[in-house]
This record gives structure tokens, sequence and C-alpha cells, in this order.
């Protein structure tokens, strides 16, 4: 057994996955990189996030034999709100946009995002110097009695919110006082322009409250039951740490938390400056670059499931790629290739282990038919979640819901039409219903290179999907094993691509997935054709996650260069979460609406001087102060602050003429600990 550090070293980092919850506890006594003691892996229980988080926590502890009240700091990632964004899921939610016409919905992919979710269109909004138009809230207050019943928050936001909130405010304040329901305003999230985005990203922060609500909740749960008094704090997407409670009100924020985590923990693990960073999940593939030993940052926003966000995070291309993808086959191909993702399916050898004999009786079942169906090998089952998560069904929904129930039941029983098959879509899409299948990790169970769940059920699901019929009507493939061994190679060929897919971007190239895929193509092809082509990276890769030592074994050859997958990598996320720094910015800008007339808007206030020199000293002032402030919520009580200054002018008649200002202020330090 490990000597026991000294309680004022000791954290704990938890990371809680698509798949897997994982937990490590580590010293900052061991060395000048710390020391890993203990780190432990439970599966992620979605219906109740505390059984999968105490699974992994408790192992933790037993292993280092430690007191839990020696933990004097407990840091969180996550993937469950990236996972979520590129799924479709999210609670429903209600969009109140100020001042917009219904025409705005079709920019920046706001109406994609909206989907079948309710939208309260109000007049009112500001110009770009804050000045007012008359607000009228009267349609909202007239519709709230109805959405109440049917969503699970609201998201508002209003014309030029960010150079004056009052209409934000006004509005915020009304549901609050009607509702009680979980309000999320757009000038809470981001301080730039661009009202359809600043509305996209509202909208996906107000979805995603009650998900990581419930996780937070249930980590200070199982804290509190363990006797554990540390401050608890989450990773947000740029990799800076802030805490719980400010999570909570900004869970958009942590979008990417999960990935930026293991750059934190790839840098720390390897030592590398300069790498690409691929970290494979169940659910994801996340790959990201490290320059100079710091992670590369997207100013633009990030981007997950096909929305570009005002949230700055890591530049992380996300790609629905991981153990668990739903493995599908090329429709109409004499020799179809094997597809892989977005969407995650629960593995068959996992839902073979939770519900045994209800899983491998139906898989049994279909292989004694004498041909191959086109639902066979799929099962539904419930997620769990609590039922008021349901509300705002359809008729058809509910219907198919009442039907689905805690043991999987096999498709081909339980839908009768494709029209049902669109409505089972829309409730996982929901997060209400879980769909099982064949994946890269019941692949892995065949094959013995995975063994921790069931692999009767896994190789049944094998077997069933090699008796797919190509276009020449011809099994797909011989044996369990063959099949397997082509998703397998098929994944680490797109792990490839993904990968220098990234590079090709951000090296500023177009079409980049094309060409990794035609690079990539060539490298594995036995008749390359008549041009060579090859590529190298000009830097290592590191893989991260689990699995990555079984997919990225193949993996340098393609990308052309090495591929270093560090010892703790399987944690490297939980890892990252407890050697990070709290870090938080505030934003004011100084317009001149008229000469001689400077507009100060910082936080929720605006303010006019006379005088350029006083309305700049007023804008340091008051991001300092908001900058002091969040960093103090988000879990720092000794951070330094740094402002930095823009300035727009112009010059007429060799006269300097202000145009805009914009002030920022940095707050960084290191997160509190117990005492």
């Amino acid at each position: 057994m490990t000597a026991k550090p000294k309680p004022s070293t000791l954290f704990l980092g938890i990371d809680t996955g698509g798949t897997y919850t994982d937990a490590v506890l580590w010293s900052e006594a061991g060395g000048p990189s710390g020391k890993v003691l203990a780190k432990a892996k439970a599966l992620t229980t979605r219906h109740d996030l505390a059984v999968g988080i105490s699974g992994a926590v408790d192992a933790v502890l037993e292993m280092a034999g430690t007191d839990p009240a020696a933990i004097k700091l407990v840091s969180m990632s996550t993937t469950l709100a990236t996972n979520a964004l590129v799924e479709g899921q999210g609670g429903r939610v209600a969009l109140v946009m100020i001042g917009f016409a219904e025409g705005d919905l079709a920019r920046d992919g706001l109406k994609a995002a909206l989907g079948t979710d309710p939208v309260v269109f109000c007049p009112g909004g500001h110009d770009v110097h804050g000045n007012a138009a008359k607000l009228d809230l009267s349609g909202l207050e007239a519709a709230l009695p109805e959405l109440e019943k049917s969503v699970s928050g609201f998201a508002v936001c209003a014309y030029f919110a960010t150079r004056n909130p009052a209409h934000e405010l006004s509005a915020r304040n009304l549901i609050r006082d009607r509702t009680g329901l979980p309000v999320t305003a757009s000038h809470e999230l981001s301080a730039k322009l661009g009202g359809p985005r600043r509305a996209l990203t509202t909208l996906l922060n107000a979805r995603l409250i009650s998900m990581i609500d419930r996780l937070v909740a249930a980590t200070e749960g199982f804290l509190a039951a363990r006797n554990i008094a540390a401050p608890l704090m989450v990773v947000r997407g740029d990799g800076a740490l802030v805490s719980a409670a400010f999570a909570r009100q900004r869970p958009i924020e942590t979008i990417l938390s999960g990935p930026a985590a293991s750059l934190v923990g790839a840098r720390h693990m390897t030592g590398l400056d300069d790498a690409v960073v691929s970290d494979i999940g169940g659910t994801t593939t996340d790959v990201a670059v490290l320059d100079k030993g710091r992670p590369r940052l997207d100013p633009e926003g990030a981007t997950v499931g096909g929305f570009r966000t005002m949230v700055e995070a890591v530049a992380m291309r996300t790609f629905g790629l991981g153990g668990d993808s739903e493995v599908a086959l090329e429709d109409g191909a004499l020799n179809p290739r094997i597809l892989l993702g977005p969407r995650r399916l629960v593995p068959l050898a996992l839902a073979g282990l939770m519900h045994g004999e209800a899983v491998t009786a139906e898989l049994e079942r279909q292989l004694r038919a004498p041909n191959p169906g086109r639902m066979d090998g799929r099962l539904a089952v419930r997620t769990g979640v609590p039922e008021r998560l349901a509300a705002g069904l359809t008729g058809a929904e509910a219907k198919l819901y009442e039907l689905i129930g805690a043991v999987p039941q096999a498709l081909d029983r339980l839908l009768t039409s494709n029209a049902q098959n669109a409505t089972l879509n829309r409730l996982v899409s929901r997060g209400l219903v879980h769909v099982a299948g064949f994946t890269p990790s019941d692949a892995a169970h065949v094959l013995g290179r995975q063994a921790n769940w069931d692999a009767a059920a896994a190789r049944l699901g094998a077997e069933l999907f090699a008796r797919r019929r190509d276009g020449r009507g011809q099994f797909i493939a011989a044996s369990p094993e063959a099949i397997s061994e082509r998703v397998l190679t098929a994944l680490t060929r797109l792990s490839a691509e993904v990968i220098l897919e990234t590079a090709f971007a951000e090296d500023g190239l177009d079409g980049a997935a094309t060409v990794a895929h035609a690079l990539v193509q060539r490298a594995v092809d036995a008749h390359p054709g008549i041009a060579r082509l090859s590529v190298a990276l000009d830097r290592p890769v590191i893989g991260l996650g689990a699995s990555a030592p079984l997919h990225y074994v193949g993996l340098a050859e393609l990308v052309g260069n090495r591929c270093v997958v560090p010892q703790d990598t399987d944690v490297a996320n939980a890892l990252g979460a407890v050697v990070g720094q709290v870090r938080v910015s505030a934003e004011a800008r100084v317009s001149q609406p008229k000469e001689g007339l400077f507009r100060v808007a910082s936080g929720e206030s605006v303010r006019d001087f006379n005088d350029e020199a006083a309305a700049i000293a007023a804008a340091e002032k008051d991001v300092r102060a908001i900058a002091a402030g969040r960093a103090k919520d988000a879990g720092t009580d000794s951070a330094e602050i740094e402002i930095a200054s823009e300035f727009r002018v112009s010059t007429v008649e060799g006269q300097r003429m202000f145009i805009e200002a914009h002030v920022v202020a940095v707050a960084s330090g290191r997160p509190r600990i117990a005492v």
C-alpha cells in the first residue's frame, strides 16, 4: 500500500464521460509532476450519475487506503454537455427573441438548433449604442401559462443586449416570477455582437442546465455522504477551472470540458509542448493541437454538433467517432464500406452485462430466422431520467415511450412502421431512450481485446451483422471475427482521417475532410494508383482514452509521425482536472453615440461620460471589479488580474477621432482548497 501523502497535497479528479466515469487520486508531493496514487473507472449511470461517481471514487479511496476527509480539492471534467450537443439531446426549452424578426432564425443554424421547441417574438431591443426601442412583453406574458407546462427552461436574447441588457433583464424577471423555471439571458454568456449566434448559444445553455445540475448535485451528494468537505470545481471548455455553482449557471461553458481537461493532462503526462492530441471516448473523438505547451483556443467560439457557439474554448474538433459508435453498412454498394457514428449506441456487450437473458434471448431468436432482418441486433430501453423531462411529447411519442420499459426490447417487435422508427429517434434525441446495437466495443470483445462486459452478447451481435448482404446478395463477412476485424480497422483508419483533417483545417486548407480521406485511402490501398501521395505531421500524436492502446496501434504509419500513449492515458481527463487554474474574464465597451458623449457598457450597467479618459478609466475599474467578483465566484481567493484595452480610432484632417474601445480584464489563480 502506498504511504499516505500529507493531507494538504491530496486532490481528487473526476471525469464523467458518456460511457465511463473516471477517478484519480493525485498528490502534488510526488515530485515536479506530482504523483498518481490511484485510479479507477466505473460505468456512467445516466439515470443516477451518483452511482457511477461513487463506484469510481470509492475504488480509488480503497486502493490508496486514504481517509476521504484528507482530500483538499475535488475537480471534475465532463463530456456530458459535448455528447448531448453531438447527439442532439437536451431539455425542451422556449426561446424568447426580443427585437428580432422571424427571418433571423435562418441565420447561424438557429432554426436547425431550435427544432420543434417553441419560440416567442417580442418587440423591443436596442441599437448599437444601447438606445432602447419600445419593449412589449404582453405576448410572452400570455404564452407563459402554457409554456411552463411543456418546457424545462427559457432562453432570452434581445437585440444588441450586449450594449444594453435592460430588456433581457425585464423578460428574465417576468419569466422567473411567473414560472420559477431556469432562465438564461444572452448577455450573461457573451459580450460579442451577432444576435442569432448569441441566441443559439443561449438556447443550448438553457437545454443543458438540467443535465449539468443533475451532475453537480449527484457529485455534491456523494461527497457529503463520504465526508469530503473539499471545494468542488468543474473544468471549463478552455481548460480553466470554475466552481460548481458557476458551472450550474453557465453549463454551455462546459462543452469540451472533458477534452480541455485531457489536453492539460496530456501535457502534464508527456512533457510534450508541441503535439496533436487525439482523445477517443465512447461517443466522440476530440482532436486538438498543443503549441508551446498551451492548447490553441478558438476565438470565434467552439463548434460542437455542427453548431458554432460563442463559447471560447480549446480549438477542438469533435467527431462522432468512438468505441460505442453505431456500426452501419454503406447502402447499395457491391462491396459496402463499414460506416461508424456519429450516433452512440449502448454496446450489446454492455446491454448483456446489465440485462442478461433479456438481451441474449432476443439476439438468439433473430439468429434462428432464415434471413437477416433490417432491425436485427437493435434493442430499445428507457434511460431512466426523471419523468418530468418527458414533458411535451406528441401523442405518437408518448404512446411509443409508454411501450418502452426498463428492460431492453428488440426493435423488430417494438416498431411496426417506418414512422415509428422516426418517433424512436426523436425519443433518443430527447435523452429519454437508448438504442443498443453492434459497436466497435463489441468487436473488441469478440476478438478478446476487451473483456470487461458480456462477450457472448457481443458475439451474437457480430454474427447478426455478418449476415447482412452486399449488393451481390452475399454475406458481408464469413464469421464474427472477420466482421469485427473490419470494424476495428475502420475505426483506426477513421481516427487517422480525423487527425489529418484537424491538421489541414488548422493550416487553413480547404476541403480538409476530402483530402484526409483520400490520403488515408491511398496509404492502405493495395493498389494506390499512378500518383503516389504521402503526408506527415510535424509533431507527434498523443493518444488518449482507455481504448487508445487498442485503436491507435497502427496509427503512426497513417499520420507519418510517432504516436505516444501515456501510462495513465485512461484517466487523462480526470488528471487534467486537478492540475489547472481558475481563469475568468470580464469585458466592457466604450462607444461614442454622438460627438463628446462616451457610453460605457459593462456588466449590466450603461453609463455616459463627457470625457474619453474618464470613460476608459471607468471601464477599466468596472471590468477589474467584475473580474474579481467572477474569480471569487469561480473558486479562487488569490486572483491576479490583467487588463488590456483595444481602441478603434480614425484620423480626419490630422485629428484623432475616437470610435470605440474594448476593455478586457482576465483574472487567474489557483483554486481555493480546504484548510
